[in-house]
């Protein structure tokens, strides 16, 4: 019986899913911000909400969100660039360029010092926001003086206030959810879960390392760069690694969409050079965390337990013993193999060598900062037992390899089949 309904959904994945997910030169051209892969700030202002077949109404959400804007990790991947600009500076061998990022840097710093890691502002209304659409799209999900909410987060500070902004929004609509929020680490095994085969994959002896290294040779190419900052060639000789700082000057131009100051540096770079070095971070990302071909599902299998946990709270919520939403915080490292998993749209691409990564994968779709998965039920009033879904990923109507006559909503029974055949595998 699993093996026809696979093949049957199988059949059908070329019938509903469009081709690929390829990008271009000329459209990253459009928004540099998309150049910031996973630092890509949240794009959604508006959430899509196709309206239900008729006698449908919504009566719970599963939800698993990322934290929102934050800084970079560490206050030292500011800190080591600006203590090098400042060095040149003071041996006068900056051009004028040079002297105003490093101008514009101190201004970054003065925003995210002892903050690297953290939850930006923007991070915050980002989750704000996202559960002010959700409120409004399915109110009778929220509405009313018993429903209970659970909200639950890992461990990390950033993913814990995202979750709290998140929650006091929803509260600002309906004071009277019961809204249960944890951060435990007994909810670790689904929020943020890696296989021992997938860490080996990707650990310090895994050959796609040595991969990854050649091709980054081959794409970053940091001579025009650093000779627009750097005046002397003595100091760059003797003091500055080029790769090392073109790397540096790319991690704070793409977090700096982030931050409050809206402070840009993609002027010290050209479009190609950005499109260049976005792609060996794009391939780390897909090669390490979604459907990798040679890592034969390894990081898929890491977002197993968190599926099931969808589907027994789904479950829980039709049986008429649930809450009224579930809501999970984490990372761009569960989101990834997660919308994997589900076989979203966009998201499943495959592809053998790193130079062909970007044209079916693109980080910047699949995890922004606050990307989201909601998947949202429905109940035929008439018949309980008649049940509807449909997923948004960051907020938009998706699909999945599903045989359906209504998209965005698929039947349930159909969508729980094919799933549980893939938790089997």
């Amino acid at each position: 019986m699993i093996r026809s309904i696979k093949l049957a959904f199988s059949a059908a994945v070329f019938a509903v899913l469009p081709v690929g997910a390829q990008t271009t030169f000329e459209e990253m051209a459009q928004d540099l911000n998309r150049t910031g892969g996973v630092y890509y700030a949240y794009p959604t202002r508006q959430a899509e909400n196709s309206p239900a077949p008729k006698g449908y109404k919504p009566f719970y959400i599963s939800h698993y969100g990322r934290h929102g804007s934050r800084y970079l990790i560490s206050d030292n991947d500011y800190k080591w660039v600006s203590d090098l600009l400042h060095k040149a500076s003071d041996a006068n061998a900056l051009t004028s360029l040079g002297k105003d990022v490093m101008h514009r840097l101190d201004t970054v710093i003065a925003e995210a010092d002892r903050r690297g890691g953290d939850l930006s502002p923007l991070g915050a209304r980002q989750h704000q926001e996202i559960a002010r659409r959700m409120y409004d799209n399915y109110p009778e999900v929220f509405k009313g003086k018993d429903k209970k909410i659970s909200a639950r987060s890992t461990l990390v500070p950033r993913c814990i206030i995202s979750m709290g902004n998140f929650c006091q929004s929803l509260k600002q609509k309906n004071p009277e959810l019961d809204i249960t929020l944890e951060s435990s680490e007994k909810y670790m095994p689904y929020l943020c879960y890696s296989t021992p085969e997938s860490n080996e994959f990707n650990g310090g002896k895994g050959w796609w390392k040595e991969v990854h290294r050649k091709f980054e040779r081959k794409q970053v190419k940091p001579e025009r760069l650093v000779s627009t900052i750097f005046s002397d060639p003595v100091f760059v000789e003797r003091y500055v690694m080029p790769e090392n700082f073109m790397w540096g000057m790319y991690w704070v131009a793409s977090d700096a969409q982030n931050s409050e100051n809206k402070i840009s540096f993609y002027d010290v770079f050209t479009p190609q050079e950005l499109f260049d070095i976005w792609q060996c971070f794009n391939a780390d990302f897909y090669a390490r965390h979604s459907n990798f071909p040679p890592a034969e599902g390894k990081h898929l299998n890491n977002a197993k337990p968190l599926l099931r946990n969808f589907i027994e709270g789904a479950e829980k919520a039709i049986a008429g013993e649930g809450e009224a939403a579930t809501l999970r915080f984490g990372h761009d490292g569960n989101v990834v193999p997660f919308t994997a998993l589900l076989h979203f749209e966009n998201c499943y691409g495959e592809a053998e060598r790193p130079e062909d990564f970007y044209k079916v994968w693109n980080d910047w779709r699949v995890s922004p900062m606050a990307a989201n998965i909601q998947m949202v039920l429905f109940r035929n009033s008439k018949n309980p037992e008649d049940v509807l879904v449909k997923f948004l990923h960051n907020e938009k109507e998706t699909r999945i390899p599903v045989t359906t006559d209504i998209w965005p909503y698929y039947h349930w029974n159909d969508v729980k089949a094919y799933y549980e055949s893939l938790l089997s595998e």
